[in-house]
């Protein structure tokens, strides 16, 4: 019998309404995936993958899990690994934040750290290639590949999603942080199957090629990508809009002033972007606007709420106001 634990509690994660002055004419609500078990909206698809993959036979106990992951992901699949009683190898890179490496290391079987950049400047597709050949090497290894698997897609279809529609009446426009593709694919679907008017925006970063932007080298994990992952083709999506860094930063300080929420980096990108699209925009009645905040900022302590970092991407006037 599985032994309980606290990651059993996954989902059911609060909705709070801000109301910022600027933007007095929406109802702006979040959806606070922090609240989940290890802190992120991927507690969701690392439960809901691999109790999957379980019922179904496609692995077992002694199946070694491999995933190309240096943030939010690799924290919940080493939790998740760990308590279900599966070997995991998480294949990292020298950006990874301390707190993110400290816990993968404590939590998986094996953390492998890639050290050469690809084409864009990043690692992610030196990741991947090293993913590749773990599991060519592995006979009994499964790649779990958030990044073109429809399991992740079928995670927040089947919870995430399905929350936000039984929460709200009527959702206007759904605000949603791009990366692996697998959130923002799964949820726009369903919500768009009960809300068919909503207007699904994807926020994505500076320097991210997602949608065919110019690749630069990006500072903030948890958002936007050195490749255009395949999931993203069942995604619902009807505009997007681009952040920089200097941006989020300001925005996750903003909303710990002023809304007591200490954020991660990319829901103060997403919060960014909201006010960036309303930002002098004339809108019908007061429509219900929805962000989701994939994660907390405790693993931001040392970039985003480090006044030593952060004052390298935020003007002077602006750094002071941070302090």
């Amino acid at each position: 019998m599985e032994k309980r634990s606290i990651l059993d509690n996954v989902g059911n994660t609060p909705v709070v309404k801000l109301e910022p002055t600027d933007l007095d004419h929406i109802r702006l609500y979040a959806k606070m995936e922090s609240y989940n078990p290890t802190g992120s909206v991927k507690d969701r698809a690392a439960s809901y993958m691999l109790r999957t993959l379980l019922e179904s036979g496609e692995i077992n106990q002694e199946t070694v899990i491999i995933e190309s992951s240096s943030g939010n992901f690799g924290v919940a699949l080493s939790s998740y690994c760990k308590h279900l009683g599966l070997p995991f190898y998480c294949v990292v890179d020298p950006n990874i934040s301390p707190e993110n490496e400290m816990i993968i290391e404590r939590l998986s079987a094996k953390m492998i750290k890639v050290t050469i950049p690809d084409a864009s400047g990043g690692y992610l597709l030196t990741r991947i290639e090293k993913v590749k050949e773990l599991k060519q090497s592995i006979v009994n290894s499964y790649w779990i590949n958030q990044y073109g698997n429809p399991l992740n897609a079928a995670a927040y279809y089947h919870t995430l999603a399905a929350e936000l529609c039984s929460h709200f009446d009527r959702i206007d426009y759904l605000f949603m942080g791009v990366s692996s593709g697998g959130t923002i694919s799964g949820t726009s679907r369903r919500v768009k199957e009960q809300f068919p008017n909503c207007k699904v925006i994807a926020v994505d970063m500076v320097g991210s090629v997602i949608f065919g932007g110019k690749p630069q080298k990006r500072h903030i994990p948890g958002i936007g990508s050195s490749m255009t992952p395949d999931i993203l083709k069942t995604a619902k999506i009807d505009e997007v809009i681009l952040v920089d860094e200097a941006s989020t930063i300001l925005s996750c300080h903003e909303l710990l002033q002023n809304e007591l929420i200490y954020a991660g980096g990319s829901s103060g990108s997403v919060y960014s972007a909201v006010k960036q699209y309303f930002s002098g925009r004339r809108v019908t009645g007061e429509p219900n606007v929805v962000m989701v905040f994939p994660d907390r900022g405790e693993r931001y302590y040392s970039t985003i709420y480090n006044p030593d970092w952060y004052m390298s991407f935020v003007e002077p006037k602006k750094t002071l106001e941070l302090i």
